[in-house]
C-alpha cells in the first residue's frame, strides 16, 4: 500500500510540476463547449436539448489529452522497467497511474461541468445530472485509455494511434452517459437506470483495462 501511494503521489507531483494534462484538458473542454454554440446559432432550446451530448463529447475528447504520456514517459527514462521489477504488482501500478490521471483530468472536468453547462443553456438539474454522470463515467474512459497508452508506450508520437484505438471503445460509456443526463431532464426512463449501467461499465472497464494494460506493458518489454 505504501508503494502504491508513493507512486500515486509521484504521478500527481509530476503532473503539477510540468503543468500537467489537467489544465490542458480543461482548456480543450472549454474550447469545444464554447465553439459548438457558435456553430449551432442562438437557439437556446436546441442548445439545452443537445447540451448533455456536447458536454460528454467534449469530455471524451479532453480525456485523450496526455494519455499518450501515461506510460511513455516512464518507458523513455527507464522508470517502467523498475516498476515492472518492483514487488508491487504491475496491475497495481496501472491502477495508481490511471487514478492519478483521472484525478488531474476526469475529476476537474466533472467539477467544472456546472460552470460550462451555462454555455449550452442547461438548467440546474441538467448541470447536476451531467456532472454526476461524468463523475461516474470518466474513470471508465481513463481505464480504456490506459490500454491504448500501454499498447503505444514504445511508439513515439503515438497519440493519433492511441485515439484511433480507444475512441470506438469509449462509445458505450458516451451513450449511457448522455442517456442518463437526458433521463434526468425528463426522459422516458428513470435517471437511475442508465446511471447504474454507466457505473457497471466503469467497474467492467476498470477490471478489464487494468489487466489488459498490464499484459500490454509486459509484452512490450
Amino acid at each position: 500500500m505504501s508503494a502504491f501511494l508513493s507512486l500515486l503521489r509521484r504521478d500527481l507531483k509530476l503532473a503539477a510540476r510540468v503543468g500537467g494534462s489537467g489544465a490542458l484538458s480543461l482548456i480543450f473542454f472549454l474550447m469545444i463547449v464554447t465553439l459548438v454554440p457558435f456553430g449551432l446559432g442562438p437557439d437556446l432550446n436546441l442548445l439545452s436539448r443537445i447540451g448533455p451530448a456536447i458536454l460528454w463529447i467534449a469530455a471524451v475528447l479532453a480525456t485523450l489529452i496526455g494519455l499518450d504520456r501515461l506510460f511513455q514517459a516512464d518507458e523513455e527514462d527507464g522508470s517502467l522497467d523498475l516498476m515492472i521489477a518492483s514487488p508491487l504488482p504491475l496491475e497495481a501500478v496501472v491502477i495508481a497511474k490511471v487514478t492519478a490521471h483521472w484525478l488531474t483530468t476526469g475529476l476537474p472536468l466533472a467539477i467544472a461541468t456546472p460552470l460550462f453547462g451555462l454555455l449550452v443553456a442547461l438548467d440546474a438539474v441538467g448541470m447536476a445530472a451531467v456532472s454526476a454522470t461524468l463523475l461516474v463515467g470518466t474513470p471508465a474512459l481513463a481505464f480504456i485509455g490506459a490500454v491504448g497508452a500501454a499498447l503505444t508506450a514504445s511508439i513515439r508520437r503515438g497519440g493519433l494511434i492511441l485515439a484511433i484505438l480507444v475512441l470506438p471503445l469509449m462509445i458505450p460509456t458516451l451513450i449511457f452517459g448522455v442517456s442518463a443526463a437526458n433521463a434526468a431532464l425528463g426522459g422516458d426512463i428513470p435517471f437511475v437506470t442508465p446511471l447504474a449501467i454507466l457505473f457497471a461499465l466503469t467497474l467492467i472497464f476498470g477490471v478489464i483495462g487494468t489487466f489488459a494494460a498490464a499484459i500490454a506493458l509486459r509484452a512490450g518489454e
